[in-house]
């Protein structure tokens, strides 16, 4: 299968922004402790794309921990290698599950852009708010990079249930739908609302 492009990224985020706001208004993204349970892979979730959206939001979460874990470090945000690594990996494991290792690819390619958008967004706020600055420095190689892991293994399970409702002339509006619960659920704040709709556009795929 070949991706198809959603819409538009400005939709998706006038969509998405709004249907945070007017839950939460301005704030940020829910704690661990408050945020609700991962949605579990059941038929009725798949069929309507809630576990694929899930995932992506807390995969997308996770960039705060990365960010935290390099800022004011000599870690660059871009790192071509891991990414190309990451890449090959889900190809060869999208191969193993029947799915078309480029349109698997596009999507994983899309989720770490949008990693890559909240870092960069979350340095920019750091720097002009000194105050705001993470106090502890998560660990990329024990903590971040593993839970990172398990979330390519589960989103690649989930794309897998998912490829035919993914196939689907509707797959676009019911994607945006699951992707504002996901948002909803996340209390994501605006930057996150960005990254949300940067991980969506390759997830639909045209048969």
């Amino acid at each position: 299968m070949r991706a198809r492009r959603l819409p538009s990224a400005l939709t998706l985020i006038t969509t998405l922004t709004t249907a945070a706001t007017l839950a939460f208004g301005t704030a940020g993204p829910a704690t661990a402790a408050e945020r609700p349970a991962p949605v579990r892979h059941t038929a009725a979730s798949a069929h309507g794309l809630a576990s694929v959206t899930e995932l992506l939001a807390q995969r997308l979460l996770l960039a705060d921990k990365v960010a935290a874990a390099k800022y004011g470090t000599d870690t660059p945000i871009d790192d071509p290698g891991r990414e190309a690594r990451i890449l090959d990996d889900v190809r060869a494991r999208a191969a193993g599950l029947g799915l078309d290792p480029d349109a698997v690819a596009a999507v994983f390619r899309d989720q770490i852009e949008a990693n890559k958008l909240v870092q960069r967004g979350l340095y920019a706020r750091w720097d002009a708010n000194p105050a705001e600055r993470p106090t502890e420095r998560p660990d990329l190689a024990k903590e971040v990079r593993p839970a990172l892991d398990r979330i390519t293994t589960q989103l690649l399970a989930a794309l897998a249930d998912t490829e035919r409702a993914r196939t689907l002339p509707s797959c676009g509006p019911r994607l945006a739908a699951a992707a504002g619960w996901s948002a909803y659920t996340h209390r994501l704040d605006a930057l996150h609302l960005k990254g949300l709709a940067r991980a969506l556009p390759s997830v639909c795929a045209a048969p």
